[in-house]
């Protein structure tokens, strides 16, 4: 997907980096642990849904990692559906295609809406690269440019 991209966005070739880590360390805290990493540079990707009219609804929500994805009230809206909720562990791995703990928004099937908070747009961000075993680095600018991606002001609120 990073070479397709790099075929219509030059940046990608020289701003977007790939890391090898121990599968283990996926999960942002663990990772930011082991690493010293700073948390506000991490940006999750959860996926989540809800019906309308018999129809599934379905984005990811990409947000820091200092925050929390609104999905009681702001995604609720932008999907425009009665209850949002996080996709289970399972239909996420099954919907996506990739491995819990890794997963990216880069390469989701097209039925996602890919919803950035526009935090995440600004500096860089450390993503889920579709697999435990690496992360991806890019600058958040960039990740806002790639296709079907919709910057959204307030996606997430602040934790604590």
């Amino acid at each position: 997907m990073l070479r397709m991209w790099t075929q219509t966005e030059p940046r990608v070739a020289h701003e977007v980096l790939v890391a090898r880590i121990d599968p283990d360390l996926a999960d942002t805290q663990a990772l930011t642990d082991a690493y010293g990493l700073d948390l506000a540079v991490s940006a999750n990707c959860v996926l989540v849904g809800g019906r309308r009219d018999g129809e599934e609804r379905v984005a990811a929500a990409v947000v820091r990692a200092t925050t929390r994805a609104d999905v009681n009230s702001r995604i609720k809206r932008l999907l425009d559906v009665r209850k949002a909720s996080f996709l289970s562990t399972d239909v996420a791995v099954a919907e996506s295609g990739m491995e819990y703990g890794g997963i990216t928004p880069l390469g989701l099937p097209d039925r996602f809406r890919v919803l950035l908070d526009a935090r995440v747009a600004q500096g860089e961000a450390l993503i889920g690269s579709g697999v435990r075993a690496s992360k991806i680095l890019l600058p958040g600018d960039l990740l806002a440019a790639w296709p079907r991606v919709e910057v959204v002001a307030g996606l997430a609120v602040e934790v604590g």
